[in-house]
């Protein structure tokens, strides 16, 4: 398992370009890069760049990974340059990207759901829209990624659905085991789960089959007296018990690339949340996770009580250790200045944190 960072979330990407986030990963001691989409990469797909890329990941002996966009047709319009790279046809950008992807030897890729928007309560998330249930919006991903599976077989590529904020994990594998794993895997971020009040460990073990890509970060649980409040903080110091994660996700596929998905620094939150201003994240600022709401808990309905018991364990435990002192409070994390020097330290310490564990568990693997 080698350690990267997502293309978008390294600090200073917008102004670096594509080669240059690869020069500069490299540098901090990052191993690969799991750029988001295609076009993140180039916007048009230019073969050229592309292979610029390619040789140049080669050259350094980095991992390169990328992706899609949203599947989900009733997001779609939310990212309107999916649309326009097939000239108004949303399968063929889908197609060019796919193809474009398999010429430089990135066949596993990136997918999610849908986007969070700038709403307070759980309306934020795309699950709870009172437009179009939720029900519907899996069922025309589900078709719309069934359109997709020939030239995913032909190209001999994978479309992974992340474990993104707004569906469970759940909901993913049926998602995945509905459309085929011959080409529909999964992207497991090791901290979403926590937004569907699921057990990071209980959500490992039900993904970990179909895991071909990652995005490792972590968050504290914090009881609230409305639910559980979660905070984004540096890898191995939050809810997130990677010493369990990890050798799980090891044994079902031992050479899954684990992507951190690090908090960015103030100033480049506009540019990659756009429709968050320049307002930080509610991931940072905190986010009311609403358990005790009757709305929320009829809106989970896989969700057992024995996890969600687990999962309000994993709060009690952070309230505790916010209460001893021995990290941050939520309040003190929401207003500190965060810039590219903290960016760096807390990328830093996550990777420390990843590599202890990681070399712990293969050592035992080793020596049994």
């Amino acid at each position: 398992m080698r350690i990267g960072i997502d293309g978008r979330k390294i600090p200073g990407a917008r102004t670096l370009g594509p080669l240059g986030i690869l020069e500069y990963a490299h540098s901090l001691g990052m191993e690969g890069v799991f750029f988001r989409t295609l076009l993140d990469m180039s916007p048009d797909l230019d073969v050229g760049l592309l292979a610029d890329i390619r040789a140049l990941a080669n050259e350094l002996g980095l991992y390169l990974e990328a992706g899609l966009g949203k599947v989900n047709p009733y997001a779609m319009g939310e990212a309107p340059e999916l649309r326009a790279l097939g000239d108004g046809d949303t399968l063929k950008g889908f197609r060019r990207m796919i193809e474009a992807g398999a010429a430089i030897g990135c066949n596993e890729l990136w997918a999610a759901t849908a986007n969070r928007q700038p709403l307070p309560g759980y309306r934020s998330y795309d699950r709870f829209r009172t437009d179009v249930t939720w029900g519907e919006q899996l069922n025309a991903t589900a078709r719309f990624l069934n359109l997709l599976t020939p030239v995913l077989a032909a190209c001999g590529a994978h479309i992974n659905v992340e474990t993104h904020e707004e569906i469970t994990s759940f909901e993913v594998v049926r998602l995945v085991e509905s459309v085929g794993a011959d080409t529909l895997g999964i992207v497991y971020d090791t901290g979403n789960g926590l937004h569907r009040g699921e057990d990071p460990v209980a959500v490992a073990r039900r993904v970990a089959p179909y895991v071909r890509q990652s995005h490792v970060k972590d968050v504290i649980l914090v009881l609230d007296p409305e639910g559980v409040t979660l905070q984004a903080r540096p890898i191995g110091e939050g809810s997130v018990d990677f010493h369990q994660v990890l050798p799980i996700l090891a044994a079902a596929n031992p050479d899954l690339h684990l992507t951190m998905e690090n908090r960015q620094p103030d100033e480049n939150v506009a540019a990659t949340y756009p429709a968050f201003g320049a307002a930080r994240r509610p991931t940072v600022t905190g986010t009311l996770v609403e358990i005790f709401d009757t709305n929320w808990q009829a809106g989970h309905p896989d969700l057992t009580a024995a996890e969600l018991a687990a999962y309000v364990r994993l709060a009690l435990e952070g309230s505790h250790r916010i209460a001893k002192g021995e990290i941050a409070t939520v309040e003190a994390v929401a207003t500190d200045p965060f810039g590219h020097d903290q960016a760096i330290e807390f990328l830093q310490r996550g990777a420390a944190h990843l590599r202890v564990v990681l070399e712990g568990f293969q050592r035992v693997t080793l020596s049994a």
